[in-house]
């Protein structure tokens, strides 16, 4: 996929969902904005920020910020795409744990999330 909202130069806001961070809450996996490097957590966390910052920002394409991992997603199209190399880090470091940050994750997280995606 070719996607002008891909800007490989951007390095990524930090190494934590910036929402929750600045709430003092926690997440389960993180995406990259492609287009300003704003990190946000995926759909199956609780507030879902990646998916709030495309809508209000226009930027359409995450990149996953977990270990391993390359893929990204266009909430435009719906797709799944590989794409270019990323500016590093190209994810969270491998110690933050997931769902993370370490120190802040409920011990009923996974209530929690059931939860929230039930409703």
């Amino acid at each position: 996929m070719n996607d002008t909202s891909i800007d490989t130069t951007v390095p990524p806001s930090g190494p934590g969902c910036v929402e929750c961070e600045a709430a003092g809450s926690w997440w389960f996996h993180l995406r990259r904005c492609a287009e300003c490097g704003h990190i946000g957590c995926c759909d199956d966390s609780l507030s879902r920020h990646a998916r709030q910052h495309a809508a209000e920002t226009g930027h359409p394409v995450m990149q996953s910020f977990e270990p391993g991992e390359n893929w990204f997603y266009s909430f435009r199209t719906r797709q799944v795409f590989d794409g270019p190399t990323m500016v590093e880090p190209t994810s969270h470091p491998a110690d933050q744990g997931v769902p993370g940050p370490v120190g802040r994750v409920p011990d009923d997280w996974v209530r929690q999330l059931n939860h929230a995606h039930a409703r």
